[in-house]
């Protein structure tokens, strides 16, 4: 009665690429920032099992070997990128001993000086 009745379920198959959900992990292992600031998804992943109609295993990389490979699809999303060659490789990621994932900037795109009454701001743009 209350539910929504566009609402369908999403099914995964093997071979599919998902995003992992980790907002929720915030005590076990945190990916970058803290707060507003913190990725909800990292990903994408690959299927390479479905155990059943809630369980999947993916094919996570060996940086991220301290959490366990198989999730309800309840943390999953499904990546609607039909060209691999739009992924980010997630072997770029690297996750330091306090398993805090570790971002570093490519180049400097733009900078910008914003001035106000009575200091200066600088601003930059990083890739």
């Amino acid at each position: 009665m209350y539910t929504d009745p566009r609402r369908h379920p999403v099914n995964f198959e093997v071979g599919d690429r998902v995003y992992l959900k980790v907002s929720p992990w915030k005590g076990v292992i945190r990916f970058g920032k803290r707060g507003k600031l913190a990725p909800i998804f990292i990903g994408p992943f690959k299927i390479i099992q479905r155990v059943n109609d809630q369980t999947v295993v993916l094919e996570v990389p060996t940086e991220l070997a301290v959490i366990n490979n198989t999730f309800n699809v309840c943390y999953l999303r499904k990546c609607m990128v039909d060209d691999e060659t739009q992924l980010v490789p997630s072997s770029d990621l690297r996750v330091d001993l306090n398993q805090k994932l570790v971002e570093e900037a490519v180049r400097i795109v733009d900078r910008n000086v914003t001035k106000l009454r009575e200091k200066e701001i600088h601003m930059v743009l990083v890739e």
